[in-house]
């Protein structure tokens, strides 16, 4: 199985980054960053329609795209893990998280997600969520070959 992180903006070097880089290392399952960027300076609701056509581009084909919400579902570590377990075991190929911009995600994209993933009702930096998102992956591939990492 194969997962993809599409975000809006980019990286600069920092603990955020070198967090996610760890995760990522640790992973079997191959993570794909994917970074979009809109540089125009475009009013609020133009710059979240245009960073969700971004965010859409950057999906792979038939991939199953979780959205990273507020409004989304919130799932245990090992509820996570059940529902990656899932989808690894009937044979999907790709699995998409979808982390947006300042703004939000624009309606297009939270129609086209499968499903929608709170990290609880706080907000976090964008940047901090796609290290927190790859040391979730690695909690539930941990949890799923019975490493003990997670407990």
């Amino acid at each position: 199985m194969r997962i993809t992180l599409a975000a809006v903006g980019r990286w600069k070097r920092g603990p955020a980054r070198a967090l996610y880089e760890e995760y990522a290392a640790r992973l079997t399952w191959k993570l794909d960053l994917k970074e979009v960027e809109e540089r125009r300076p475009l009013p609020a609701a133009h710059l979240k329609a245009r960073e969700g056509e971004l965010l859409l581009a950057a999906l792979p084909a038939e991939s199953m795209v979780v959205a990273l919400d507020s409004g989304g579902r919130g799932l245990s570590s090992e509820a996570f893990a059940e529902r990656l377990g899932q989808w690894q075991d009937t044979g999907l190929r790709d699995v998409a998280f979808v982390i947006g911009g300042a703004e939000g995600l624009c309606d297009d994209l939270l129609r086209r997600a499968d499903m929608r993933l709170s990290l609880g009702p706080m907000t976090w930096p964008h940047m901090l969520v796609r290290a927190m998102l790859a040391e979730q992956i690695y909690r539930a591939q941990s949890i799923l070959s019975g490493h003990p990492y997670h407990r």
